[in-house]
């Protein structure tokens, strides 16, 4: 019997999925645009806007974190924003076109302490119209049911990397604690947001390792982040040479191949992008983005540019009735 290549596979290999990467580019490019247009429309684009509600102060060593204590990198410990000042932000996000608000801590799991202001957050946000999303470290599975309960849609909790470079970024948190709270998030009915970091010093077979590991999951990422390094000066991985753009569109078509239903956002590294790579990794697949000028403490393109490369793409969003991203100017 023929495989569906468009169907969800749970039984990759490894070696499998570094052949994908192995493939002729305009090959490799063809067979994910084929697989993205049996399930979404490859005009849409979901539109995604992100804050950093509790800023620096992590006692996480990740390598490539600019928040991590273990670091000086210039950004202060803050303590966790008030709800009504988020909910502020949440409101200018949605009037620039965003339709999912993500809103992140730099904490190594959540405290009971915190979980009703946090809740309060969510609801808030739910309460706009805005599908709602947090990034918050760690969780309990009675955490992640309370989460639920206060109207979280989405929990982000990146794998990072594949399972045989991960020593060489963290050392502070197992893969096993990510894959227990990817769990955690599942059992309390939250859709899962997981991907990833490439451009940190990894090898193809690592960023192989990244993806096998996400497409053997219990369930694929409903949303599945693929992160280009941000280097931030006093990390660790400051100094890492920037990935070549044709082997990010190669992980961003992977991705699609192996993950066929779930939504690829492009996440951090969109600044140091130029639209060509960008258009690309649409055609290959990736079908989110975030907007705004800044994703927690690193850069990102303004909305301006990126409502004209949405204009010269003719890249809609995702869903009836959702706004484009709006200039800064016609905002204002």
């Amino acid at each position: 019997m023929t495989r569906d290549p468009a169907q969800p596979r749970y039984d990759w290999t490894l070696d499998e999925v570094e052949a994908l990467f192995a493939l002729p580019f305009t090959e490799l490019v063809f067979r994910a645009a084929e697989v993205h247009r049996r399930w979404f429309d490859p005009t849409e684009v979901q539109i995604s806007q992100l804050l950093s509600v509790k800023t620096g102060g992590c006692p996480e060593n990740c390598g490539y974190c600019s928040q991590s204590q273990h670091f000086d990198t210039g950004v202060p410990a803050s303590k966790l924003m008030d709800v009504d000042a988020v909910l502020a932000e949440a409101a200018k996000a949605k009037d620039g076109g965003a339709q999912r608000f993500c809103m992140g801590a730099a904490w190594r799991d959540l405290k009971d302490r915190d979980l009703p202001k946090v809740s309060a957050m969510i609801s808030g946000v739910k309460a706009m119209g805005l599908e709602t999303c947090v990034t918050l470290g760690m969780l309990k599975p009675d955490q992640a049911v309370a989460l639920k309960d206060a109207g979280l849609d989405y929990y982000n909790h990146n794998l990072d990397t594949g399972p045989d470079y991960y020593a060489s970024v963290v050392s502070t948190r197992t893969y096993q604690d990510r894959l227990d709270t990817l769990t955690a998030v599942r059992d309390a009915g939250i859709s899962t947001c997981c991907g990833g970091i490439v451009g940190m010093g990894e090898t193809r077979r690592d960023r192989a390792g990244l993806l096998h590991a996400l497409a053997t999951l219990p369930a694929h990422p409903d949303s599945l982040p693929i992160n280009d390094l941000m280097p931030i000066k006093g990390t660790p991985l400051g100094g890492s040479e920037p990935l070549d753009g044709l082997e990010f569109v190669r992980t961003i078509a992977v991705a699609r191949l192996v993950c066929p239903k779930s939504v690829v956002r492009l996440s951090a590294g969109r600044e140091h992008m130029s639209r060509e790579t960008q258009a690309l990794c649409f055609l290959a697949g990736a079908n989110s983005m975030f907007v705004g000028g800044k994703l927690l403490t690193t850069k990102n393109p303004e909305l301006d540019q990126d409502a004209r490369l949405f204009a010269d793409l003719g890249l809609k969003p995702m869903g009836e009735g959702a706004q484009a991203p709006v200039a800064l100017a016609a905002a204002e």
